[in-house]
């Protein structure tokens, strides 16, 4: 295979280990990207995973000094802001993986379903999955292209919609197969089940599917009993075993994955696809894109059979602040400023999970010389964001930038005491701030009786 023309150029600028072409191999056509990748080595593969990660992170820390600069300005808080620019260099990242392999990824809207951004990430992703009937319609009618649906139970009122909007449904149970699996058929879906891969390093029990007792995925020995009698109408097969985490766990995932259900995959030719789940935070700065990429690449070989990735939070990991300002300032022991969002309300995991999110400029204790409980407006005596230090004392009025708060915070929010909910803005690849959703008295009153 000879390159031509600009391909041949960028090629060459790669093996001379030359920067510059970075922004040209991005705009590059999808078969021209993989024939480059077809012709390098090794060695200079790994020098570009290493640049696109380099590029991708001085991006990264750029725009967080614009968030700054914003906040300092004349800005309406709280307000969500999420950056198209941002988004795309994960989506590239992304991309990347899959020209790497072959694989599909879908994004998970659970985490994240600004659709205002869609545009963006439709150019680079597969689609969507979802995990229910709203969702799905979201997928279908906004994304608008492929929609995989798994849902833990479906009600017979959604299934017909449900079926409609989805390219493939994959159920929970071989109950649900037998009882809504036809009908998917006859509407030419693809169909799948999902298992439990009996493996998962997740050591917070509520976001972990494998723990005791979990209701989500058949687990073997009741699947290698069953399987059988379902086997001709299961595409594939899906798992999730990962929550934000690196790609040696999904190496241990799959090798329970490949020891319990490996067999039955070799031995079902209609299996045309396994789906990899979620949690994997591709777009981390210590994300070690090369052992997922040689993962991948093993598992079409050894199986024949087409792979899904549907992560969330890698879509917009980092992309988008949540900018709130200092309503007042208490004491009680410590100073305690209290703010116009609310975890409870606003970013919800800081209590769920838990965990304290990063504020733009605060830094760890032994550097900063003034600390400050930082609260909630909201009754919950627990609505605590974390204890922070900064380098000048906090004023009244002042505004911070909560980092990493695009994903698991609108799709989960509150109206919780009635507190008004963040506007919802993005800013524009050209700079532009365009405000595009505000919230009052009618989001309250319309969840209301």
């Amino acid at each position: 295979m000879d390159l031509k023309g600009k391909a041949q150029c960028i090629y060459k600028k790669i093996l001379k280990e030359d920067l510059s072409f970075l922004p040209d191999f991005f705009a590059l056509s999808d078969k021209n990207r993989k024939e480059i990748l077809e012709k390098l080595d090794e060695k200079a593969l790994k020098y570009l995973t290493n640049t696109i990660k380099t590029s991708k992170q001085k991006i990264f820390e750029a725009h967080h000094k614009k968030f700054l600069e914003i906040a300092s300005g004349k800005i309406r808080t709280p307000v969500y802001l999420i950056d198209e620019t941002l988004i795309e260099e994960n989506m590239k990242v992304l991309r990347y993986i899959k020209d790497r392999t072959g694989c599909k990824i879908l994004h998970a809207l659970k985490a994240y379903a600004t659709f205002a951004t869609f545009p963006i990430m439709r150019k680079y992703l597969d689609g969507v999955c979802a995990s229910g009937l709203n969702e799905a319609r979201l997928g279908f009618e906004k994304f608008k292209k492929e929609v995989h649906t798994f849902g833990a139970a479906y009600k017979d009122e959604d299934i017909e919609d449900i079926i409609n909007y989805s390219d493939i449904i994959i159920f929970n149970s071989f109950y649900q197969l037998k009882k809504f699996g036809n009908l998917a058929k006859e509407k030419g879906k693809g169909i799948g089940i999902r298992v439990n891969p009996g493996y998962s390093d997740i050591k917070v029990e509520i976001y972990n599917p494998c723990a005791p007792f979990s209701r989500l995925g058949i687990i073997y020995e009741i699947f290698k009993k069953q399987y059988n009698n379902f086997s001709p109408m299961i595409d594939g097969l899906h798992f999730h075993a990962l929550c934000e985490q690196n790609a040696d766990s999904l190496e241990r995932v799959l090798d329970s994955f490949k020891k319990l259900f490996g067999p039955l995959i070799m031995n079902n030719k209609n299996i045309k696809w396994v789906n990899f789940g979620g949690g994997h935070h591709i777009t981390r700065d210590d994300y070690d894109i090369e052992l997922l990429i040689s993962l991948i690449r093993d598992f079409k070989r050894n199986f024949e059979c087409q792979v899904y990735l549907e992560p969330g939070e890698a879509s917009v990991l980092n992309a988008g602040v949540l900018i709130a300002r200092v309503l007042d300032i208490v004491e009680n022991k410590k100073k305690i400023a209290i703010i116009d969002a609310s975890a409870e309300a606003h970013m919800p995991d800081v209590l769920l999970m838990p965990y304290k999110p990063h504020i733009l400029n605060s830094c760890e204790p032994e550097k900063k010389r003034y600390e400050y409980r930082i609260g909630g407006p909201s009754c919950l005596a627990g609505d605590i964001i974390g204890d922070y230090f900064f380098d000048k004392p906090l004023k009244r009025g002042d505004t911070i930038v909560f980092k990493d708060m695009a994903l698991y915070t609108i799709v989960k929010n509150t109206t919780f005491n009635g507190i008004n909910l963040p506007d919802i803005s993005v800013m524009k690849k050209s700079g532009e701030i365009k405000i595009i959703k505000s919230f009052g008295y009618k989001d309250f009153i319309s969840r209301q009786s």
